[in-house]
């Protein structure tokens, strides 16, 4: 297994330091591998995608401006 290191915060490690019962690398290392799960099943999704980056852009926005409507409600 490789190590690397990781910069956070002080105000992080303090609060992290509360907590000895946590294992901080397992926590991180569980995170690490959601997040490229996450990222493998974009790709999936796009990988056979016709959407321009414009598409994209536009479709997010039409979503935001939907999202923004309900909540002003």
């Amino acid at each position: 297994m490789v190590n690397i290191t990781l910069s956070v915060s002080e105000q992080l490690y303090k609060k992290m330091k509360e907590h000895t019962e946590l294992k901080w690398s397992d926590i991180a290392r569980i995170a690490f591998e959601k997040k490229l799960l996450e990222l493998d099943l974009v790709e999936r999704m796009l990988k056979n995608s016709h959407l321009t980056e414009k598409d994209a852009e536009t479709i997010g926005n039409r979503v935001k401006a939907q999202i923004r409507k309900r909540l002003e409600k």
